[in-house]
């Protein structure tokens, strides 16, 4: 009996050591879930879909193999504290408790496969495009404020050539080739002080996505690259909000909840220079206004009473209908004023220029079932800019006016093929009309043209994720019909990405597309010289339709803190003209039709030590003009910027960041008159045009920001920037004019030192 006893007492220790050591075993060999989650797919054979974002952080001990797939999921659920949906009989969406995002059900969602692309908060996607997150944002040099407009110029091949957000170039094109869209809709102002800040204010963007090639094929327009802005798809059950003041604006936001179903996000912006005007409002003043009417009084009129005003208010109601319907509402108004007085001895007349846009869009999603899910999408687009000059010594008015007003429906379907395939298909239809007013009162003189365009797209594209996610394949073709022209553009689309390794992932990207508007420069002094560009449609003979080809090849490294992305590109741009090109020597006045082709390489190299994140970028770009009327035939891009290199680095201390970057970049390029010989029958006799380059640019950004609490549910923020710390005056542009038999030469610099300072408390 004791002997008995004595091998029960032994079995029972045995088995509890032998218990607690596999216990041990397993504690010691926990792997990242998303490791553990691949392993569950390919032994039940079932797809989880899931945030890369979600999952990050998580290790767990793997679960028996034993156990049933429903075992598991309980497994998973009490070990995560993630949440595990089955949502058909074989997808499994992974998500936050609670936060089950409609939108994301049936969809391939994208994969991160370069976290931290620049900076925190950057990452580049499996599906070609780049995401940044201003939830995760740490800080780019000299920024404070998380403006979306200045961060995208943060990657290599996008940059401005004259430091404003409304001519950014990706990849050489200009800025009326980019598709802008405030959460689907289709924007045609970029900024504010027109242009030196983004107009999209940053407190109630969340989410942006950079498609500088590969766009899906729900995307029209942006034959040069995409910017999508997108506000917080989540409905808020906390009410929280941030006011917030610099040396430019104050502004304000509030993500209100209405039950558990609805929230509401406003932000509100507006320029402090009605209260006090400090040196970084003067710096802007002075930039905007420099080489223009605003500045430069005549003889016997005196300009005087100049003042600048803007604002922009954003609003976004979300509303979860039911665990299948969503419906989402977006309205944005923003308006710039600038005025100013003409004055003699004997009266004083006001002469203005306003540029203002007002939007707003429905979205209805919907999901049918397990294998279907709908959007739909309703928006107008509305822009305006008028200026009336009072021109005094001639006792002339003169007004004009650019308006642009858009209505755009599109239907989007996706459908579940297998656990693997998903089928994009849907309709989309454009109607644009573009007005353009001269209006003189002595002599009378009105000229009013107004044109419309209807558009019919029909898309469809197939996505392909393998099971371990190291391979996807999206390809499609989008097919428009314009009906004035009775003319159909065929548009394939092509994003394939493979990760050849954990570390190491391969990508190719290609894309046609086209567009029917484009911005030209009639006169230098349009709208006073503030604002000289107006917005067109195409008229398919003078004013063609404007189509691109795009093809890049790539590859990405990312291990133990080390990250290199590499692509090369080429691009081919038909049928733009030469009055969109802003030229300002031989061919100022020439209307000309003719392409342009960009070939380069986008690289960018960076290193995370701990807290301190360091990066080197470099941009290089050929690309040049092709115009078959003009006499010299081809000849370099004004966009060719050859050489651009960024260093930068950030550094997180506690509450504590700061960053620093030096930006360099090859002189742009100018047209020289022939020395000795600069003027002929009256008119400047130049060179070979963009034969020569302004000197290179050159400047440091710093900024810092710190965080602390303010009370239990308080916390604030102060940071400070300067731009150009060194207050280089970089060469950004240079025309010349004839005066009096001799030429003369009129140089434009970049902004100087430019400090800048913010408050923010967030409750």
């Amino acid at each position: 009996m004791k002997i008995q006893i004595s091998k029960c007492v032994l079995f029972v220790l045995i088995t509890f050591a032998f218990s607690l050591a596999v216990n041990t075993q397993e504690n010691l060999k926990k792997l990242p879930l998303i490791s553990v989650l691949r392993d569950i797919q390919r032994q039940y054979n079932y797809q989880f879909n899931y945030a890369k974002d979600v999952v990050e952080g998580y290790k767990i001990a793997p679960p028996s193999k034993e156990m049933s797939f429903s075992e598991v999921l309980d497994y998973l659920e009490k070990t995560t504290s993630l949440q595990y949906t089955l949502i058909s009989d074989s997808f499994v969406l992974v998500s936050i408790p609670e936060v089950v995002d409609l939108k994301q059900d049936l969809q391939l969602l994208p994969e991160v496969i370069v976290p931290s692309y620049i900076i925190k908060g950057i990452s580049k996607l499996d599906n070609g495009s780049f995401k940044i997150d201003f939830s995760k944002f740490t800080m780019l040099p000299g920024l404070i404020e998380t403006d979306v407009l200045r961060s995208v110029q943060a990657f290599p091949g996008i940059q401005s050539i004259n430091e404003n957000v409304s001519n950014i170039s990706i990849r050489g094109g200009s800025h009326d080739q980019n598709l802008i869209l405030w959460d689907g809709i289709k924007m045609y102002q970029s900024g504010h002080f027109f242009g030196l800040i983004s107009m999209y204010n940053p407190q109630i963007t969340q989410n942006v996505f950079l498609f500088k090639n590969g766009s899906d094929v729900s995307y029209t327009d942006g034959v040069s690259g995409s910017i999508s802005m997108q506000t917080n798809n989540q409905v808020n059950t906390n009410f929280k909000g941030n006011i917030g003041v610099n040396f430019i604006d104050t502004n304000g936001f509030a993500d209100i909840p209405i039950g558990r179903k609805s929230s509401i996000q406003v932000a509100l912006r507006k320029s402090i220079n009605d209260f006090v005007k400090t040196p970084a409002y003067n710096n802007f003043f002075d930039k905007i206004s420099e080489d223009t009417e605003v500045e430069n009084s005549r003889s016997a009129v005196m300009n005087t009473g100049k003042e600048f005003d803007f604002y922009d208010a954003s609003f976004r109601w979300i509303y979860k209908v039911s665990d299948k319907d969503e419906l989402r509402v977006n309205f944005i108004n923003v308006a710039n004023e600038l005025i100013f007085n003409e004055n003699t001895l004997e009266e004083s007349r006001e002469s203005s220029v306003t540029q203002k846009s007002i939007a707003g869009a429905i979205h209805y999603d919907k999901v049918w079932n397990d294998k279907w899910q709908s959007s739909f999408e309703l928006y107008e687009t509305d822009y305006k800019l008028k200026a009336i000059n009072a021109n005094i010594v001639d006792s002339q008015r003169f007004l004009q006016e650019n308006i642009v007003s858009e209505t755009s429906f599109k239907l989007k379907t996706n459908y579940w093929l297998s656990e693997r395939l998903s089928l994009l298909s849907g309709y989309h239809f454009v109607e644009t009309k573009v007005t353009n007013l001269d209006d003189v009162d002595s002599p009378i003189f009105r000229q009013l043209i107004s044109e419309v365009l209807r558009t019919h797209g029909v898309f469809s594209q197939i996505n392909y994720k393998s099971l371990n996610k190291n391979t996807s394949l999206s390809t499609g073709v989008r097919f428009n019909y314009i009906s004035k022209f009775k003319k159909q553009i065929w548009e394939p689309r092509f994003i394939f990405t493979h990760k050849l390794h954990k570390n190491l992932s391969l990508e190719v990207l290609g894309e046609m597309k086209h567009q029917n508007t484009s911005q030209v420069i009639n006169f230098q002094n349009d709208f006073l010289g503030v604002e000289k560009r107006r917005w067109q449609l195409s008229n398919n003979s003078s004013i063609p339709i404007i189509k691109s080809k795009q093809v890049s090849v790539g590859a990405n490294y990312n291990k133990k803190g080390w990250q290199l992305s590499l692509e090369a590109y080429h691009k081919k741009v038909n049928d733009i003209t030469s009055q969109s090109q802003g030229f300002q020597n031989q061919y100022e006045f020439v209307q000309a039709i003719g392409d342009y082709k960009a070939d380069g390489v986008d690289f960018i190299l960076r290193k995370q030590i701990h807290s301190l994140n360091v990066w080197l970028s470099y941009g290089y770009l050929n690309s040049t003009y092709t115009f078959k009327s003009l006499p010299e035939y081809k000849f370099p891009s004004n966009y060719n910027i050859n050489h651009a290199i960024t260093l930068g680095s950030t550094y997180k201390y506690g509450n504590l960041k700061v960053s620093a970057g030096l930006n360099w970049f090859s002189g742009n390029p100018t047209t020289l008159p022939i020395k000795g010989n600069e003027i002929v029958g009256n008119e400047i006799n130049f060179s070979t045009s963009n034969s020569n380059e302004l000197k290179d640019y050159f400047k440091l950004d710093i900024s810092a920001s710190y965080n602390f609490k303010v009370g239990r549910k308080t916390r604030a923020e102060i940071g400070a920037s300067i731009w150009n710390v060194f207050n280089r005056k970089n060469e950004i542009n240079n025309f010349f004019r004839v005066n009096n038999g001799d030429v003369d030469e009129t140089l434009q610099t970049s902004l100087g030192f430019y400090p800048n300072i913010v408050m923010r408390v967030y409750f």
